[in-house]
């Protein structure tokens, strides 16, 4: 399946953050939006990175509530692999799988048109799974 069909299917919307927002605030979006991951745009609206949970909770292990004062750009994990509407499911589940990340954002000619999470490849995957798995029991059946 195609990225381009898994937005279709999930919706394209994506949730932002700047570099120069507070990591406070980005952690409020999160738990008040129920994500995993915020895309880091600069001014000029280019991808510049990605802020998960994980990117926060290692930064709270490691110093504490200090943390939430730092600005998203300081703590954001830069240059993230993206991903492109005709990229496969398949593809993206060994980058994601290679890298170890969760969240993917998607660009078309350089432009931010929304975020797949590992969650939603393998739902795709597995929705493709089932329908090939009917048509296979409708062959053998004779339907």
């Amino acid at each position: 399946m195609l990225v381009s069909n898994i937005l279709k299917s999930k919706g394209d919307g994506v949730h932002t953050a700047t570099p120069e927002m507070a990591v406070s605030e980005a952690a409020g979006i999160l738990g008040a939006r129920k994500i995993g991951a915020l895309i880091v745009t600069s001014a000029e609206g280019r991808v510049a990175g990605v802020l998960s949970e994980r990117d926060i909770v290692r930064a709270l292990g490691e110093r504490g509530a200090d943390c939430l004062s730092d600005k998203v750009g300081d703590m954001m994990t830069p240059d993230p692999v993206c991903a492109a509407l005709g990229d496969t499911d398949a593809q993206l589940l060994e980058r994601m799988t290679e890298g170890r990340f969760r969240h993917m954002p998607v660009l078309e000619e350089g432009r931010l048109v929304g975020i797949v999470t590992l969650g939603d490849v393998v739902k795709a995957r597995l929705s493709e799974l089932a329908l090939e798995n009917e048509s296979m029991q409708g062959m053998i059946m004779g339907r």
